[in-house]
């Protein structure tokens, strides 16, 4: 019995290890000048082993970012810091938020919530973030 407890902690552990560590790992992005139709940009250069993550299903935990009169149940931004600190309201950088594509709607919370999908990665279209989850759907409230 106390191996199977021992065993138990020991995969809760990692998995909680590799939940907190998605936003270090997208954290290791830097930028490069980039010019469309209206001029200058800043475009994401994305580390090896973001890269990686292209495709793969992780999960990210965070804070729904309120956009007034904007909020869509099935499509929403995700920041890895709460609401003052967020790239959109404070001190936070692009890698810190994500656009969520959900497949089932939920409803807004200001508390932290998990999210689980498909990571695709966008460093071209400027009228995206950066990191887009796609299938995604809610695993905690």
């Amino acid at each position: 019995m106390r191996y199977l407890i021992v065993l138990f902690a020991f995969f809760s552990f990692t998995a909680m290890a590799q939940q907190g560590s998605v936003w270090k790992d997208l954290s290791n992005v830097t930028y490069e000048i980039g010019e469309d139709e209206f001029g200058e940009l800043y475009l994401p250069v994305f580390d090896e082993k973001i890269k990686k993550l292209q495709g793969e299903e992780i999960t990210a935990e965070g804070y729904i970012i309120p956009f007034e009169g904007m909020f869509k149940p099935e499509h929403i931004i995700l920041s890895s810091l709460p609401l003052a600190e967020c790239f959109f309201c404070g001190s936070g950088g692009p890698e810190t938020v994500m656009e969520v594509m959900l497949k089932d709607p939920i409803k807004y919370t200001s508390k932290k919530v998990q999210v689980k999908g498909k990571l695709e990665l966008n460093a071209k279209d400027p009228e995206k973030l950066m990191y887009i989850l796609k299938d995604a759907m809610l695993v905690s409230p």
